[in-house]
C-alpha cells in the first residue's frame, strides 16, 4: 500500500497522542521503582553480609564447644545429649512489603530453652554441655535470620529483573514505536490537508 493511499484521521492521532504519554508516565514510574528496589536491594545486602558473616562466626563458635564437651564427656554423651531433646523450634512464615514486593518474615519461637526445659538430664551433663547447647541455639536463630534475608533479596533481585525488562521493552520499542506511528500520522494529515487546499484552489480557478 502506497503511503498516498494511507488515510489517518483526527482522532487517531489523538488516541496514538495518549497512549504516549500514558507510555511515558508508566515508564518514569517504571524506572523510580527499578531504583527504590535497586537501593533497598543493596540496603538488604549489607544486612545479608553482616549476618552472613556473624553466622559463620557463630558455627566457629559452636563446632568448638561442641568439640570441648566431646573431650570432656565423649562423643556418645554428647550425640544422646542431641537426641533427647523434647522438641523443635517452631516456626511461622509471614509475609511483609518491601517496594511493593511480597517477601517471607519468619517468626520463630522455642528457639532458645531453659536448661529445664531441654530434656537432657543435668546431673548426668556437665557445663560444657549446656555451653555447647547455648552456642547452638544462638547459630539456629542466625540460620533462621540468614534465610529470610536470603529470600528477600532473591524476591528482589527477581522482581528487578522484571521492572528493568519492561523499562527496556517501554523506552526501545514501545514508546519509539507509538512516536514514529504519531509522526507518520501527523505528516499524512499536514499531506492531506495540502492536498485538499490545492483541489480547492483549483475549483476556484
Amino acid at each position: 500500500m502506497a503511503i498516498q493511499d494511507v488515510k489517518p484521521t483526527r482522532s487517531e492521532l489523538i488516541e496514538l497522542k495518549k497512549k504516549i504519554k500514558l507510555s511515558e508516565g508508566g515508564h518514569k514510574l517504571l524506572k523510580m521503582k527499578r531504583d527504590g528496589l535497586i537501593l533497598e536491594f543493596f540496603e538488604i545486602l549489607e544486612k545479608a553480609k553482616s549476618i552472613r558473616a556473624e553466622l559463620d562466626a557463630q558455627f566457629n563458635v559452636s563446632m568448638e564447644k561442641v568439640n570441648i564437651a566431646k573431650s570432656v564427656e565423649g562423643t556418645l554423651t554428647v550425640k544422646s545429649t542431641a537426641f533427647s531433646f523434647k522438641d523443635t523450634p517452631s516456626l511461622e512464615v509471614q509475609s511483609k512489603n518491601v517496594m511493593g514486593v511480597v517477601v517471607p518474615k519468619i517468626e520463630s519461637s522455642s528457639v532458645r530453652k531453659r536448661i529445664n526445659d531441654r530434656g537432657y538430664g543435668i546431673i548426668g551433663t556437665s557445663s560444657r554441655i549446656d555451653e555447647a547447647v547455648d552456642t547452638y541455639e544462638v547459630l539456629v536463630e542466625k540460620i533462621i535470620l540468614a534465610a529470610e534475608i536470603e529470600t528477600t533479596i532473591k524476591k528482589l533481585l527477581d522482581e528487578i529483573e522484571k521492572t528493568k525488562r519492561r523499562v527496556n521493552a517501554l523506552e526501545f520499542k514501545v514508546i519509539p514505536e507509538l512516536t514514529e506511528a504519531r509522526d507518520f500520522i501527523m505528516l499524512r494529515l499536514d499531506e492531506m490537508e495540502r492536498e485538499n487546499t490545492f483541489r480547492l484552489k483549483r475549483i476556484k480557478a
